[in-house]
């Protein structure tokens, strides 16, 4: 299709792709989706809802609007975003930001009347899917942070975690493969897919940076902004702390995520570099990390941003009758498109046969 491209630039056969949704509590599955948007076109536009269509619609969310809106913004893959976009997407706001198609992840997104929001642009073949990744959910970090245990540092079949599952990520009626708890599957080829691959020129200014960076959230992005402010051309690499490191200065059950999902969130924030160092903290490291300072090539960063990863497990808990009521709620009316979808597939099929028998 022939389109001028995007406000501002000139562009002949470019392809421009629309992702839309809540975007709350970003995580690497966000990131993986939008990647894959990225992929099937040109140009990518990312719609966030506002506050008060989720809360309609879904429930209430975890952060606010523009706590979102950042974060979508931080994601290396989104060149343009619209704030406050329509729960339900028609033909009319593909047009009107020029956009080819839209992308979804497969599974459902639903009305609070249980309709599905890309019905219009599916009939009429601007819809594209891409795959859901797999291990994890807002539903699944929420379970961890109300859990309180460590099983998520290793593995997920612990009895602790499965009457979690039960509890919060399962309707009453059955188990909706869209909504609910499921482990992380860590590839070598992921990792690839998120890296940047782009080595540091001459010229460029190496800044180390080193955390936890748990639930990755704008606090850190703003902290990674400041970073990569210091410099005329930076080049960011950032360390990760080891997850029982973690849970040595920490306690509790931090980190919420793990190393590899850790190491994920950072690849996908557009100032990281595209360069990250998982490692653990010894006398060694310590000593070795003392020479910058005597060098005087240390420096300390206000990122200006108070949000911490204890602030938003705050909200969670102070929450969670709320965040509980609202996966239910949202399973439930999965779970009736699901049983809607079979009744319809075997009514056809029993069409089928009476017409063969015929």
């Amino acid at each position: 299709m022939l389109n001028n491209g995007p406000a501002g630039c000139s562009m002949l056969m470019t392809l421009l792709s629309f992702c839309v949704r809540s975007y709350d509590m970003v995580h690497y599955g966000h990131s993986n989706q939008l990647r894959q948007a990225k992929a099937m076109g040109d140009y990518l536009i990312v719609g966030v809802h506002t506050d008060a269509e989720i809360s309609k619609h879904k429930g209430p969310p975890v952060f606010t609007q523009e706590e979102r809106y950042k974060m979508v913004r931080a994601i290396k893959w989104v060149d343009e975003m619209v704030e406050g976009a329509p729960y339900v997407t028609t033909l009319e706001t593909l047009d009107k930001y020029n956009c080819d198609f839209c992308v979804h992840g497969d599974d459902i997104t639903l009305t609070v009347d249980g309709k599905d929001t890309y019905e219009e642009v599916k009939r009429e073949g601007r819809y594209r899917e891409c795959k859901r990744t797999q291990g994890v959910s807002t539903t699944d970090l929420v379970g961890r942070m109300l859990l309180m245990t460590k099983a998520h540092h290793s593995n997920m079949d612990n009895p602790d975690y499965q009457q979690h599952t039960d509890n919060f990520g399962k309707g009453p009626k059955g188990h909706s493969p869209w909504t609910g708890v499921s482990q992380f599957l860590q590839t070598s080829q992921k990792i690839i897919q998120f890296a940047s691959g782009k080595e540091p020129q001459p010229g460029d200014t190496i800044i180390y940076v080193a955390g936890a960076f748990d639930l990755f959230h704008i606090g850190h992005v703003d902290f990674l902004e400041m970073v990569y402010k210091q410099a005329e051309r930076p080049y960011v690499i950032v360390g990760l702390h080891f997850d029982q490191e973690v849970n040595r200065y920490k306690g509790k059950n931090y980190p919420i995520m793990n190393i590899h999902e850790r190491t994920l969130s950072v690849l996908a924030c557009r100032v990281s570099g595209g360069s990250v160092l998982p490692y653990a903290v010894g006398k060694d490291l310590l000593d070795h990390f003392n020479e910058p300072k005597k060098r005087g090539i240390f420096r300390t960063i206000d990122s200006a941003n108070n949000l911490t990863t204890d602030d938003i497990v705050k909200r969670i808990i102070e929450n969670r009758l709320q965040f509980e009521a609202r996966n239910q709620k949202k399973e439930a009316k999965e779970m009736a498109v699901i049983e809607a979808m079979k009744r319809r597939e075997q009514q056809e099929q029993g069409d089928d046969a009476a017409q063969v028998a015929l």
